[in-house]
């Protein structure tokens, strides 16, 4: 068969010619920047969730449960509306245990209506591995 390109095996397009140095760095920016934002929106997705749990703002609109309601308004399973709301529990546990250990802050305003929130730079399933050593975290 033909010559396979680095990537190519994950579905990634095949490489072009590689960027100048100021290019590679000016592409790394966005990218970064890219993945902080996914990050926050993630933090901020948590905080929404948790409080939408916590009204039971399925009842209102007439679902029976939350699995119900998440499937109903947003399309996604059992498993993944669970999902939700362990990473949003998780964030809470990890903030309320590095609150409690330090006086520097990781809180920033990063939703329209000034909610603030917080981004530890981990991913849902390290934030919910995290939440159940809270102890150590405090450390």
């Amino acid at each position: 068969m033909g010559e396979e390109y680095e990537g190519q095996e994950h579905g990634v397009e095949p490489a072009r010619l590689p960027l100048s140095v100021a290019g590679a760095w000016e592409m790394t920016a966005r990218v970064r920047e890219a993945m902080d934002d996914v990050r926050c929106f993630v933090v901020v997705l948590a905080v929404w969730v948790r409080d939408a749990h916590a009204t039971r703002v399925w009842l209102p609109l007439g679902h029976s449960s939350w699995e119900s309601y998440c499937a109903a308004e947003f399309g996604i399973s059992r498993a993944q509306a669970y999902r939700l709301l362990d990473g949003a529990r998780a964030l809470a546990a990890v903030h309320g245990a590095v609150a409690a250990g330090t006086d520097s802050s990781r809180t920033r305003d990063s939703a329209a209506d000034g909610a603030a929130a917080l981004d530890y730079g981990l991913s849902q399933c390290a934030l919910i591995d995290v939440s159940s050593r809270v102890e150590d975290v405090a450390e």
